[in-house]
């Protein structure tokens, strides 16, 4: 995992912004003709795979810099850990029952008011983990380059710039390497 410290700025946003953009264009040409069983089963896996590239980049940015973090700087590293798994969880919950719904489901469009009461707190809750774990690297990247503890509005500008990722990539990822290649350069 530590090849997203050392990747640069435009890889990174192939693999989360490119990658990406390149299978909606491809879906819109498929929606164009008749779907097939197996692109309603490719495309949430591919959408699975591209949700582990995203919270792996935020894992390990987030690991990393926690093991960086001056000794005197309070924060929870289980917090993260568990904020960082709820959204993966959530996205493997919605990607089982949307290929389940389409393999044992006659009906095209199914709406169960139950279900819907279920994802929409687990939707929010996954919400609020991603901003915690934006609000976390922020927080530790700043607190790393400025080997203190840091307020809101010291790393506010950071947390919209990794919020905004395809944009924030360009000026974070660069500060992530600078601090990791010549931590790698140093052992």
């Amino acid at each position: 995992m530590n090849l997203f410290l050392t990747l640069k700025g435009w890889q990174i946003f192939g693999l989360l912004f490119g990658l990406p953009m390149v299978f909606q264009v491809l879906s819109s040409f498929m929606s164009f003709s008749i779907w097939s069983p197996a692109d309603m089963i490719i495309i949430p896996l591919i959408t699975l795979v591209l949700m582990a590239l995203f919270c792996s980049w935020l894992y390990t940015l987030g690991i990393s810099l926690y093991e960086k973090l001056p000794g005197d700087i309070p924060m929870s590293l289980t917090m993260f850990r568990i904020c960082g798994s709820i959204p993966v969880l959530y996205t493997i919950f919605l990607v089982c029952l949307g290929i389940y719904n389409f393999l044992f489901s006659n009906i095209e469009v199914s709406f169960n008011v139950i279900l819907m009461a279920i994802i929409i707190p687990l939707h929010l809750l996954s919400m609020f983990c991603l901003f915690y774990c934006i609000y976390f690297i922020a927080k530790a990247l700043n607190s790393v380059e400025l080997n203190r503890i840091v307020t809101f509005a010291d790393f506010a500008g950071d947390f919209f710039l990794i919020w905004f990722f395809p944009v924030g990539i360009w000026i974070i990822q660069p500060r992530i390497n600078r601090l990791f290649i010549n931590h790698h350069s140093e052992k």
